[in-house]
């Protein structure tokens, strides 16, 4: 199954087993959900269901994956049964929470996820049906996982990895904050040493839908020189690095890991060395 889905290509999926998530990000943005969104939809919330912030970013970072089991207990909520067909969007492209959830549902080993293409947004322009208010779903049966199943990085394997030159680390965030020159989130600018930038956006063409599988593949074909199988993906918080997850997946690659701490976590850890290329 692709990980990425039209507005089209949903609006013909049966109602049988069907759970799509919105997962909005913003001031206010559970009244927005109840304002609009898209029909049957269910809200879940970035910092609190699809994360657990501890009080020092420097262990962990800003966005902390939760226990295996507490998101266990966020599916059973929501209504999500290994059965599920799970649909989820944002309105940012896939590039905010959308990612992050399709990775998370993933690793946790449910198999029939995917990401809106183009979103909320892309959803409107197609004519795709809009509710307002709650939506009534039943809860389900919690499903018991151990672990997450896909890989992950810790700030000491980012470490090893760059010092062996075992990995190559992608650091996804905007041009201008990997070379330092500001930053409007963390507290310090700059980059890994060693780590490589490529932007999540330039996954997405001029309307904001993903590139086409074919487009992905040559692009990161290119950039990685054909060494895509040791990768370690990263951002600001481990929330948009999955939408370059997501991107890789779409294009036929091997899913890499994830780095949740991400430069949040790197850039307040003491000792850690920080690049800039001003």
């Amino acid at each position: 199954m692709s990980p990425i889905i039209s507005p089209s290509e949903f609006k013909t999926l049966p109602a049988e087993n069907l759970v799509i998530l919105d997962v909005r990000v913003g001031k206010d943005i559970y009244k927005s959900y109840l304002n609009r969104h898209i029909k049957g939809a269910k809200f879940i919330d970035l910092d609190k269901d699809l994360a657990e912030i501890g009080e020092d970013a420097a262990f962990g970072g800003r966005h902390p994956l939760p226990a295996i089991e507490k998101f266990a207990e966020t599916l059973s909520e929501l209504g999500i049964s290994e059965k599920s067909h799970i649909i989820i969007y944002d309105d940012k492209n896939g590039a905010n929470a959308a990612a992050r959830a399709w990775w998370m549902l993933k690793a946790f080993g449910l198999e029939k996820v995917q990401v809106l293409d183009g979103g909320f947004q892309n959803a409107e322009k197609q004519n795709v049906e809009f509710s307002s208010g709650e939506e009534a779903f039943e809860k389900a049966e919690i499903i018991k996982k151990d672990k997450w199943l896909l890989a992950l990085s810790t700030i000491e394997d980012v470490e090893n990895e760059l010092r062996s030159n075992g990995s190559i680390v992608i650091d996804v965030r905007d041009a201008y904050r990997y070379r330092g020159e500001s930053e409007p989130i963390d507290l310090v600018a700059g980059h890994i040493p060693g780590a490589i930038n490529i932007p999540f956006s330039e996954n997405l063409d001029e309307n904001g839908n993903f590139l086409s599988p074919e487009i992905l593949k040559d692009k990161y074909s290119k950039l990685l020189e054909g060494k895509a199988e040791n990768l370690i993906i990263h951002c600001g918080s481990g929330v948009t690095a999955c939408h370059t997850i997501l991107a890789l997946e779409y294009a036929g690659f091997e899913i890499p890991s994830l780095y949740v701490g991400s430069w949040s976590e790197w850039s307040r850890r003491e000792g850690k060395e920080i690049a800039k290329d001003i």
